[in-house]
């Protein structure tokens, strides 16, 4: 064992503990977990874990206080831990359980209904929150881990499929929440929204940004997007984090008035592209929080890019209306690929080496053309296209596949979406769908439904005639994923289905 290393990530609520031990760690509605209480609950799951010899410890709840207790109780059992969601199909869950080598889990009632779906005849620790283990069978303290050791396993999509298990090292954490430290002034008195669902690599931020800090992480109920505001600050919200969707979604609730949101200290967004009319929205109610646009896929620990928000200087350099990424992370090395990984110094495919790399898959064999080795590193294709800016930040410019053909046209789906903003619509995403004649670009947008001819009048004076869109469509709202993302998949199977000839 690295005695040097005490580093785990467990360590980071161990600090909150030593600020904060009558305070609140996390609160879900009208429950909530003091810090002394979780860390006497997680040293008591934990002893039941670590007596059984659990090495993987599926965590199948929701966002309850079981899951946190029992996220908190593999770690301290130096056990690496995998959230898993109840809400997912059965099947799946079972997959995700079989690729992790899942020898515990941690359930809430709903998890607990699904364990023959999901473990089949595999024989494993359970422990609900009926589970009583007695004080004699505690951890004393939580188990030492080393810097090569998985903390957690998060699921991605995978192109064969099925689900692609990340593996996350003790190392790696230490490394993302130093570096968080040193970058923001986080204190016992923040209170921290907790919008993402465990399986997000982006609730890790918000749990161990709050943890380090002694300050208590909220969980946003459903109800809670329809009147913002007076969540917030009947919560004491100072510290909030989402995905960028998230703001269309207050808006269209009403809750981005001027001034809205005065209590926000720190607002951050990730996960997908982030717009600058969204953010300019967003400021003008949170007029008192600094805010920042993060990047980072799953594969480099949560996210390793940042951008901090200029009232002035972003709307100016931003990218087809997007907000930038800002620069890698310190202790990083990145490079721009174009054809034939060539390195190009402006614009090219975003690569990544350095301390936040995962070890790898669960699976080898998901690792084909993922990474790259170059100068004896390894680097981590991230599938997105970056350009650089003047000063060195990065301009997102979207994923690989944002570049379809559409008659012998090379269209940026992103620059289209940027122009249809432009004509007035709320939002737009536009998509290429094979049609009869090929590749066909079908835009959905929200705001107020219009005449095609008013979308297209104003796309022709900044776009050329191959690159406008023959297909609209209006909807109310655009449809989320699980990790509350723009679902493009299930938009462009709409798509697919509507150019699908009748007869």
């Amino acid at each position: 064992m690295d005695t040097s290393f005490t580093g785990g990530l467990h360590s980071r609520f161990l600090r909150g503990l030593a600020l904060s031990e009558g305070g609140t760690a996390v609160r879900v509605g009208d429950q909530e977990l003091s810090y002394g209480r979780l860390h006497e609950q997680a040293l008591r799951w934990g002893g039941a874990l670590a007596e059984a010899g659990a090495r993987t410890v599926g965590v199948l709840a929701g966002k309850g206080l079981s899951a946190y207790a029992g996220l908190l109780a593999g770690l301290y059992a130096g056990a690496t831990v995998v959230p898993l969601r109840p809400d997912f199909p059965a099947a799946r869950t079972a997959q995700m359980v079989e690729a992790a080598g899942v020898d515990a889990v941690v359930v809430d009632a709903r998890g607990e209904a699904l364990l023959p779906e999901v473990l089949g005849e595999r024989r494993v620790l359970v422990l609900s929150p009926e589970t009583e283990v007695g004080e004699s069978r505690a951890l004393v303290a939580p188990r030492e881990v080393r810097p090569e050791d998985s903390a957690y396993v998060l699921f991605t999509s995978g192109s064969t499929g099925r689900p692609k298990g990340v593996r996350i090292g003790h190392g790696s954490t230490e490394h993302y929440f130093g570096l968080l430290d040193a970058r923001y002034d986080f204190t016992p008195e923040d209170v921290f929204s907790q919008t993402f669902d465990l399986n997000f690599d982006c609730a890790m931020f918000d749990l161990f940004c709050a943890w380090g800090a002694g300050a208590p992480a909220v969980v946003l109920p459903g109800r809670a997007y329809r009147d913002l505001p007076a969540f917030a600050a009947e919560s004491g919200l100072t510290v909030w984090f989402s995905t960028p969707s998230a703001i269309d979604l207050v808006r269209r609730t009403g809750g981005l008035t001027p001034g809205a949101l005065p209590h926000l200290r720190w607002s951050f967004f990730a996960g997908e592209a982030l717009t600058v009319r969204d953010t300019a929205d967003w400021r003008a109610a949170a007029v008192n929080a600094t805010t920042e646009n993060l990047y980072g896929p799953t594969e480099l620990t949560i996210t390793v890019a940042g951008y901090r928000w200029d009232d002035e200087e972003t709307p100016r350099v931003a990218v087809n209306g997007v907000v930038p990424i800002g620069a890698v992370h310190e202790g990083h090395e990145h490079l721009l690929l174009g054809e034939g990984d060539v390195e190009e110094p402006e614009e090219g495919e975003l690569a990544i080496a350095g301390p936040q790399l995962t070890p790898g898959y669960l699976d080898p064999a998901d690792e084909r053309g993922r990474f790259l080795e170059r100068g004896g590193r390894r680097f981590y294709r991230t599938g997105d296209r970056v350009r650089r800016l003047a000063g060195g930040d990065l301009a997102y410019l979207g994923r690989l596949d944002s570049q379809v053909q559409v008659l012998g046209w090379r269209v940026e789906l992103t620059e289209v979406e940027h122009a249809l903003r432009a004509t007035g619509v709320q939002d737009a995403v536009a998509l290429g769908v094979s049609g009869v004649s090929g590749t066909e670009l079908f835009v959905f947008y929200t705001g107020g439904e219009r005449p095609v001819i008013e979308l297209v009048r104003p796309l022709r004076e900044v776009l050329p005639e191959g690159v406008i869109p023959r297909h609209y469509r209006h909807v109310d709202e655009f449809p989320l994923n699980s990790n509350r993302k723009i679902d493009r998949k299930a938009l462009a199977a709409e798509a697919a289905v509507l150019l699908t000839p009748v007869g």
